[in-house]
């Protein structure tokens, strides 16, 4: 095994995943800090320090299972920051804020991302490739978290976002949904390439949804901040 290849491989996926979940959680956390909900303040979580973020599950066990199956695209996520949406301000307003915040935060970073380009284009060498391939990639996984997190699927953000916009009539029902929201992501996303697999098909749900319009949004990442003409 190439050691030197290895630990190539990690350094340009693992410095922009982690900025990129822990971003996305810190500006949870700071959005209901700001709207008047102190729960993540309180408990150390709007901070940018990876660790108070990082879920065992979510951004190691499933992006491990999902490369174990061949997935195109990789994902995961981090460990939810904790938001007590009755002490917002404005409830029902606030909590699509909140649940927004995070993918946000994700596309902003895609956009820094490109323009950091035309910087790291004067950088050459080993040194010079690196950075590029860590900025590349930092676009798509930040491209790819937003996308996945406004899914409008509870408990992820893209949920949150319809469950305050939704008329309390069917808010009340889909709120209901949350109970095995999870684990229908789980078994669609990961049990089902899996189990495809096992019968000679090959079936990516999650490169099926995702796939065109990851496409699309780096082109407009590209474009806008002057890679495409």
């Amino acid at each position: 095994m190439d050691f030197a290849r290895v630990l190539y491989d990690l350094s340009i996926w693992a410095v922009p995943v982690l900025l990129a979940i822990t971003l996305h959680e810190a500006a949870h956390g700071w959005a209901a800090y700001r709207l008047g909900d102190d729960t993540a303040e309180r408990l150390g979580r709007v901070t940018f320090n990876p660790l108070k973020h990082v879920d065992p599950v979510g951004t190691v066990v499933v992006p491990g299972m999902l490369a174990v199956v061949g997935s195109p695209f990789l994902f995961g996520w981090a460990k939810p920051v904790p938001v007590n949406f009755w002490r917002l301000r404005h409830p029902r307003r606030d909590m699509v804020l909140v649940a927004a915040a995070g993918p946000a935060i994700n596309v902003a970073l895609a956009f820094a991302s490109a323009l950091l380009m035309h910087l790291s284009d004067m950088a050459t060498g080993d040194v010079g490739r690196w950075v590029q391939a860590m900025i590349e990639r930092s676009i798509v996984i930040n491209l790819l978290l937003a996308l996945f997190n406004m899914l409008p699927v509870l408990p992820l953000d893209g949920g949150r976002v319809l469950l305050g916009l939704l008329p309390i009539d069917l808010a009340r029902p889909f709120a209901r949904t949350e109970r095995f929201g999870f684990f229908a992501l789980i078994a669609v996303l990961v049990l089902v390439p899996l189990l495809a697999r096992q019968f000679g098909s090959n079936i990516d749900p999650l490169a099926t949804i995702l796939g065109g319009p990851l496409d699309a949004s780096i082109r407009v990442v590209l474009t806008v901040t002057g890679h495409v003409h």
